[in-house]
């Protein structure tokens, strides 16, 4: 398990952490995506960008557990 991230006395709660990082990793994503047209086989965006964003979370979450042991 992962403990709270300390960043100058004011304890992080690991999962807000990935969060901040997966939003921002799906900002840039998405606008890769949007600019070679990828979205234009996406049925429905929303769907397919809440998934990534769960995805990008997940690994993200993964990569903290992985670096932290």
């Amino acid at each position: 398990m992962i403990g709270e991230i300390n960043i100058a006395g004011v304890f992080i709660s690991p999962l807000l952490l990935c969060i901040v990082l997966a939003f921002f990793s799906r900002q840039l994503l998405s606008r890769l995506l949007e600019s070679v047209g990828f979205y234009r086989t996406v049925w429905q965006r929303p769907l397919f960008d809440t998934a990534l964003f769960l995805l990008l979370t997940g690994i993200a979450m993964l990569a903290l557990r992985h670096l932290t042991t």
